[in-house]
């Protein structure tokens, strides 16, 4: 699965995340198998019985408006009543940038599938940095932000309190999700400004990124300088090797994301991933999200 997916996952399957209970009002006791075998295969993003009553609860995680989902969610109801032989309650999770258009039933003249629409954005942000648990901090991430930057400041300030290689993790999590609300840049940013960048400087993505940005950033600030005034090559150099950086660590980023999910990436779809600027490659992270194959991804 697709990063945001699997780490979206995790943190809602986490016995300590309390999103989902909130959303359906019933903790979940026991996850179940998400393979609804059919003529074409099926798969629930999460889908869960509840200890008392044996309710079925289903959770879907949506990033972009889909005008299938409403056709989608009948599907799911109707083979999974097929596998367990009961409906499922069903809630969907959108995590996406724009406003949240998508229909909250399926209706016919002989037919109704309703089903619950919540936007993460509408769960305000404190929820998640007064919670105890991680999860809920780089959550956070994706709720709604009064001042972006002071909120991302204020979940960096919580992950700094994580050790070793929890600090890590916590880290690689946060900079995914940040992918869906284009903050990677402003999380880096945010990051040199704090006591964690020297740990974070041997990051296996960041740590490069960051390091070959300095170098550059100096080397191209002092050419500069020569010839228009050192402060002003400096700055120039600097934002730009660090743009450059940056760039370079979403790319690799998003070469796990593409082959976490889809396998191995084709040399020459690797060739035109490689020439893509900034914009073109945030916006194929969040397509990723949704894509069935890829092929799919890189058609367009």
């Amino acid at each position: 699965m697709h990063q945001y997916d699997t780490v979206l996952k995790s943190f809602l399957q986490n016995p300590r995340n309390s999103l989902l209970k909130d959303i359906a009002g019933v903790k979940i006791s026991q996850w179940l198998n998400v393979e609804l075998p059919q003529v074409s295969q099926t798969r629930v993003d999460l889908l869960g019985k509840t200890a008392f009553g044996k309710r079925l609860i289903g959770f879907e995680l949506q990033s972009t408006n889909d005008n299938s989902l409403p056709l989608r969610m009948a599907e799911y109801s109707l083979r999974v009543y097929r596998k367990y032989g009961q409906f499922p309650e069903q809630y969907v999770l959108y995590v996406g940038n724009a406003k949240l258009r998508m229909p909250s039933q399926l209706s016919g003249p002989a037919f109704h599938c309703r089903y619950t629409i919540i936007d993460i954005r509408d769960i305000g942000e404190d929820k998640f940095l007064k919670s105890p648990h991680k999860t809920d901090f780089i959550l956070a991430i994706l709720a709604h932000h009064p001042d972006r930057t002071k909120s991302v400041r204020a979940i960096l300030e919580k992950l700094a309190k994580l050790k070793g290689s929890a600090r890590q993790k916590a880290f690689d999590e946060l900079f995914i999700l940040a992918g869906l609300r284009k903050l990677g840049k402003t999380v880096l940013e945010e990051v040199k400004r704090m006591p964690i960048l020297h740990d974070l400087m041997t990051h296996d993505v960041i740590g490069p990124a960051m390091r070959k940005s300095r170098k550059e950033g100096l080397q191209q600030g002092l050419q500069q300088g020569l010839e228009q005034g050192l402060e002003q090559g400096l700055h120039k150099g600097l934002q730009e090797g660090l743009n450059k950086g940056l760039q370079e660590g979403e790319l690799t980023i998003l070469r796990r994301q593409i082959a976490k999910r889809f396998g191995p990436l084709p040399a020459r779809l690797d060739k035109k991933l490689a020439k893509l600027p900034r914009p073109a490659l945030e916006d194929l992270s969040l397509r990723l999200f949704d894509a069935k194959s890829i092929d799919d991804l890189f058609a367009r």
